[in-house]
This record gives C-alpha cells, structure tokens and sequence, in this order.
C-alpha cells in the first residue's frame, strides 16, 4: 500500500470515526432545545425531567466529538502539506469561521446551559440551549462549505507568482450550489439521527414500562420530528443528485455503475459482480427511467457514462485514470437509500401507533433495533460523498496522489493509524458504555418549577 493509499485510510477513518458523533451533537441540541421549549410553555415537570435526560446524552456526545475531531486539523498539515500549501489560504476560511464563531458559540452557552440551571432565569436558560442549537448548525454550515469547495471549487483564483488558490469571494464559496443542498442534507440527516436515538431509548423504557407517560412523550415528538424530516430528506437527496450529475457527472455515474451513456436510464436495485474491472455485471430488477430522474430530473434525460467521461477527462486534464471505487460507489449509494427508506417505514409506523405506544411491543422492539440504522446511513452518505470525488482531492484542480506530505514515511503513518484505531476503540468502548449507561436510568426526580424559575441571588459584597 503506497504512502498516500496508507494517508487517504487514516483520514478516512478519523473522519467517518469523528462523523458518528457530528450529526447526533447537532440533532440532539435541537431536540433537547425542543424538549425545553415544551416545558417553558407548559410547564409540566415531565418535560423538564426529559430535558435534563437527554442534556446529559448531549453533553456526553459533545465531549468525545471534540476530541476526535482536534485530530484532523493536524492531519491537514502533517499528511496532506501538499493539499494545504496549494489550497489553505482557501480552504482555511471557513474552517477558521467555524472555530472561532461558531464552536465558541456552541461551546460558551453549553458551558452556561449546563452550569445556568437555577442560576438563570427559565426564559435565559432557554435561549442558551437554542444558542447552542444555532452554534452546532453554524459549524456545520462552515465545514460543509469547506467541503463543498472540494467538489465544486468557486470564488478564487490561481495567484500567477505562487501558483496558489486564493480566495476571491467568500460569498461565492457560501453560495456555492453543492454547499446549500449539501448543508441541508446534513442537518435533516442530523435529526434523523438524534430522533432515532430519542426514539430508541424511550422505547427501551416504555418496554420496562419504566416512567411510561414521561417516555411516551419523548417518542411522541421523536416521531413527529423523524417522519417529516425523513421524507424532506429523501427528496433533498435527490436534487443533490441532480446538482452533483451537473459539476461532478463521473460521481453520479459510478453510483450507478454506468459505463456506457444512456439515454433514458434505468436504476439497478441491485447488482451481482460489477466493479472497475468488470463493466457487465448482472443488474437486478431495473426500474426504468429512474436514473434518469433522480441524475437531471428528466423523465427522458441523459446520463454520461463512465467510458464516455473518462475519455473526456483525459483530454482535459491529461493521461491518468479518472474512474472512482465503482463498486464501493455503487453499494454505498444503495445502503444510504435502503436504510433511509426503511427507517420511513418505521417511523410511519410509529406515528400509527403513537397513540398506543406503551401496548406496541413489537414496534418497540423493531425502534430498538433501530438505533444503528442512522449511524450507517451517514457513513455511507459520507462514503458516496468523498469517494466518488477520487482521484482528485479538489475536483478539477489538484488530485489526491499531489496532496500529501513527502516527506512523511509510510511507517510514519502506518504507525501512527495503528495508534488511532486502539485509541479510537477504546474511546468507542467509553463513549458506548457512558451511553448506555445514562441511557438507561431512571427518569430525575421530579423538581417543583419554581425551584429552576428563579435566578441565583447577585453576591453581596
């Protein structure tokens, strides 16, 4: 394995690894912020009890994705120098946005959410916790822009003198087209994940028939939150298609493990064999038209197969192989799809339901199960995302094998991704077990309102 092979797989896994916890941190602050809202306006004390339930699971989650995420800014300049030199003065404004606007937002008024109670007013402390809401979308928009840019490079230009990327219009760079489709499709999938979650543990409970009226709640409004949220998520999907199809056609084609153009396409189902080296596999039950749909949003419309563009790229950009993973393109497309349509069927069932919770065994069950569901549809979405960009690590401007140091060994890295995987892992076996744990217990005592109403007295000198 070469030395950026060995590079691309320890990015790879920090990233995915650091991925677990991003979306469940900003799903989780919305819900908690929900649930908070729900008691300010009501009042009733199960609300709060479930409030300070799910902070502490935030809280968790928050803790080990800061940490696994300090990692990769030092991956940039330690693995990929390359990649840094040739793009930083681009890359690096809105990752610098996202650290001092918004994980400061986000850090500073968790910080006051969690230390506020009985010290701020109720109406005070709400706002912090919808602070910390806004602060996790706004570091999400920043890197999502940043990544965006990987895809579709806008606003800079290449400097005569240094042959760098300079930035020329942020505005471009916020306004990119993959970056808003991009953005919220992220944030849908980050409530998919916390409402799956929510809905998870408070099925455990309502099993146990432990804090039933309580627990029912917060399925409830797990279930009124991951319905919609699923379904809007389906269709934004599916317009970043059509725009990924416009700026990165190779990424939409290998999804579909389209070698030749076709024009209307069908949608392979499934498919035995297939990959770089075999261009005839056996597609299984083939849904015409529909590729055609969900790549340009035209019932007839044309899809470039991967031949065709390879061909392309070669005279645009020189000799080189231009075709990603097809296989790993192909399958992580269909994982992210599958197991998104089915959590819609679960969560429509839930709402059938909703009324009956507490009897719905077998639906508690299957919400149960569930739990790990989100967690791979956003690995594989990340997946399809970064792999279908190979070989280039800035579409159409740098490729990947240009990106990395060269100065670092490939015993350095190897080295130093062995270390990651048994620190990781037993950071995955805390984190699960803290989880788990909180997850588990029983519901906080119930607390009279006025005992969290009023502020802490000012100190009397």
């Amino acid at each position: 394995m070469s030395v950026v092979d060995l590079a691309r797989l320890q990015f790879a896994g920090t990233t995915i690894y650091h991925f677990l916890f991003v979306p469940l941190t900003i799903g989780l602050a919305v819900l908690t912020a929900v649930l908070q809202t729900c008691w300010y306006r009501t009042d009733k004390p199960e609300y709060l009890r479930l409030t300070r339930f799910f902070g502490v699971l935030l809280v968790i989650n928050v803790a080990v994705g800061v940490v696994t995420g300090l990692v990769q800014e030092f991956q940039f300049g330690m693995n990929w120098s390359g990649y840094s030199r040739f793009v930083g003065d681009v890359f690096g404004a809105p990752l610098a946005m996202e650290g001092l606007a918004a994980f400061f937002l986000e850090s500073t008024f968790l910080g006051l959410w969690v230390f506020g109670w009985e010290r701020l007013s109720r109406r005070v402390h709400l706002a912090t916790i919808w602070a910390v809401a806004v602060g996790g979308v706004l570091s999400a928009a920043f890197i999502m822009a940043a990544n965006s840019w990987m895809q579709n490079p806008v606003g800079y230009e290449i400097n005569p003198v240094t042959q760098r990327a300079q930035l020329t219009s942020i505005g471009a760079v916020l306004t990119n087209p993959v970056f808003l489709r991009s953005l919220l499709h992220v944030l849908l999938a980050s409530l998919v994940t916390a409402a799956v979650v929510m809905l998870a543990v408070a099925a455990w409970h309502l099993r146990r028939k432990s804090h039933a009226a309580e627990f029912g709640h917060a399925a409830r409004v797990a279930l009124a939150v991951l319905a919609p949220a699923l379904a809007l998520n389906l269709l934004v999907g599916s317009e970043l298609g059509v725009t990924e199809g416009e700026y990165q056609p190779m990424k939409i084609a290998a999804a579909e493990a389209q070698w030749q153009t076709c024009q209307p396409c069908s949608f392979s189902l499934f498919q035995i064999g297939g990959g770089n080296n075999d261009q005839t596999p056996s597609k299984i039950i083939q849904v015409p038209h529909l590729l055609s749909l969900l790549a340009t949003n035209s019932w007839n419309g044309q899809v470039v197969g991967l031949n065709d563009l390879q061909a392309q790229y070669v005279q645009q950009y020189g000799p080189g192989d231009y075709v990603p993973n097809v296989f790993v393109q192909y399958w992580a497309m269909r994982v992210m799809a599958y197991l998104g349509s089915l959590l819609l069927v679960v969560a429509l069932w839930g709402l059938w339901r909703r009324k009956r919770l507490v009897e719905s065994r077998r639906f508690l069950a299957v919400a149960i199960w569930c739990l790990p569901l989100p967690f791979l549809v956003n690995t594989a979405g990340w997946i399809l995302t970064e792999n279908g960009r190979q070989p280039w690590i800035v579409q159409g401007l740098q490729k990947t094998a240009d990106a990395n140091s060269p100065s670092v060994t490939a015993a350095a890295i190897l080295t130093s991704l062995l270390i990651f995987l048994v620190l990781y892992g037993v950071l995955g076996v805390v984190d699960w077990i803290l989880m788990a744990r909180y997850a588990r217990r029983e519901l906080p005592a119930e607390e009279a309102a006025d005992e969290v109403e009023a502020p802490a007295p000012a100190p009397t000198y």
